[in-house]
């Protein structure tokens, strides 16, 4: 891969949409939101991707991924239907963002659909989690975007519902969670499907080893990589607050922390569900409202919890590293690292969630010997 890193490049100023040669009604519709001018992530791959050029973009959490993905498949799938090739069949989309959940897939949804009142492209989603017969409802029709979790993606294309052949544009986004060694049978199938010159496009917060392998593996030397200043580093506006265990009490410090500033939205982290359940015991015997997000949970009740929490019902969403990727809510002010976890990347994906899109944020970590090691990594990110 060709790998360039930090600021965009030179011979590609880019300081407004409107500089960018975006269709009319893009540009437009970014307007309407009040949205004028790229984020470095934006800026730095933007020219590329509307150039046809494949690439692997890595940046920072909240830093305007999607966005930059978002635009480049809605200016090409539109200009192809201005230049008279319309899609002709149904159950055969020429765009596709593979994301790894029904959560981030939603999202991603709703940013194409707030951009396309002036392209009036149809975007469709298949999700785990819902019923297969909604998934099978979506893909019916014609569509020009598709966005989809990898095994109901499959399920579709194996019962010839759905067909990729067509698709001129593949997006794999969080593709470090994506995207892994015992991801690639999957991925190849994917890729195989598509057109014989598919572009392809990978995010993600993170660029761990074994995606790049992978990479490699799927894309070989074509795929440009673009990192941002800030990637694999925690944002300049997040606080970072380390509070030691004593005596090895956490839940008394834990119910100190959030008295402090008990309104505040936010996210606390724990490592497995077994952690969580206990952790919620405390803050039962507390009296501390909370909601719980976790794996083995119903679906229905944690989609529930979550919009408890976006909406403001409840301050506090209570969490594994399944909240940690993907999901944009607005407003988190303060991560809790209840359990700190194992891996950096684990840990900057739980920090992404607060200080977003130049926000303030605060992470507080509670701290025990055995997380020295972790947290000397994580100092060691600021002084690259």
């Amino acid at each position: 891969m060709r790998d360039r890193s930090g600021l965009p490049d030179p011979e590609l100023p880019v300081s407004r949409f409107a500089d960018l040669p975006l269709l009319p009604s893009l540009v437009a519709s970014l307007g309407d939101q009040s949205i004028t001018r790229p984020t470095e992530i934006q800026a730095s791959t933007l020219p590329h991707l509307l150039d046809g050029e494949g690439l692997l973009g890595v940046s920072e959490t909240g830093s305007g991924k999607t966005l930059a993905y978002v635009l480049p498949l809605l200016h090409r799938l539109k200009s192809l239907e201005l230049a008279g090739s319309m899609v002709a069949d149904e159950g055969r989309p020429r765009g596709l963002v593979l994301v790894p959940g029904r959560e981030l897939g939603e999202q991603v949804a709703k940013v194409f659909k707030g951009l396309t009142h002036g392209t009036r492209l149809r975007v469709r989603v298949a999700l785990g989690g819902s019923a297969k017969r909604v998934a099978r409802r979506a893909v019916a029709g014609k569509f020009e975007i598709l966005v989809a979790s990898p095994g109901r993606l499959l399920q579709l294309v194996d019962s010839g519902e759905l067909r990729l052949d067509d698709v001129r544009m593949l997006v794999f986004d969080e593709a470090d969670q994506v995207i892994d060694p015992g991801f690639l049978p999957v991925a190849r199938r994917i890729v195989g499907a598509c057109a014989p010159r598919v572009q392809p496009i990978a995010f993600s917060a993170t660029l761990p080893a074994s995606l790049e392998s992978v990479i490699d593996e799927l894309f070989g030397s074509t795929l440009l990589i673009v990192r941002t200043q800030g990637s694999g580093q925690l944002v300049s506006t997040l606080r970072v607050d380390n509070r030691q265990v004593p005596h090895g009490d956490r839940r008394s410090l834990l119910v100190e922390v959030l008295a402090e500033s008990p309104q505040t939205p936010t996210l606390l982290f724990a490592n497995t569900r077994s952690q969580c359940d206990r952790i919620a015991e405390w803050l039962h015997e507390a009296g501390v409202a909370h909601a719980l997000y976790r794996g083995e949970m119903e679906r229905v009740a944690r989609r529930r919890n979550l919009r408890a929490f976006r909406n403001g019902e409840v301050h506090l969403l209570l969490t594994t590293d399944l909240g940690g990727r993907g999901l944009d809510i607005d407003g988190v002010d303060r991560v809790v690292n209840v359990h700190l976890p194992r891996e950096v990347d684990n840990y900057l994906h739980r920090a992404g969630r607060t200080a977003r899109a130049g926000r303030d944020g605060v992470v507080v970590n509670l701290v025990t010997d055995r997380d020295q090691r972790l947290l000397d990594k994580v100092a060691a990110l600021g002084s690259r």
